[in-house]
């Protein structure tokens, strides 16, 4: 499901970028690359997320075009 829709506080695996081949390099070069684990730490409109000990905030459709696996609490 995309990043917007994962709970605060949960955690997540990248499994899926969408959008243009310029867009999909912008996030994997901010670390939302295949297989990288995200943390949301809060947010709706604009996600602030957790990635390799960065916070980054994404407008709303940037969060919707990447595309994330969520995983059990405690799992990393």
């Amino acid at each position: 499901s995309p990043l917007c829709k994962l709970p605060a506080g949960a955690t997540g695996r990248v499994c899926r970028l969408q959008g243009d081949s310029g867009f999909r390099q912008r996030v994997r070069e901010m670390g939302f690359g295949e297989a990288a684990l995200v943390t949301k730490l809060s947010g709706s409109v604009t996600s602030l997320c957790l990635i390799n000990g960065t916070r980054i905030a994404l407008n709303h459709s940037a969060a919707m075009s990447i595309w994330v696996e969520p995983l059990p609490a405690g799992a990393r």
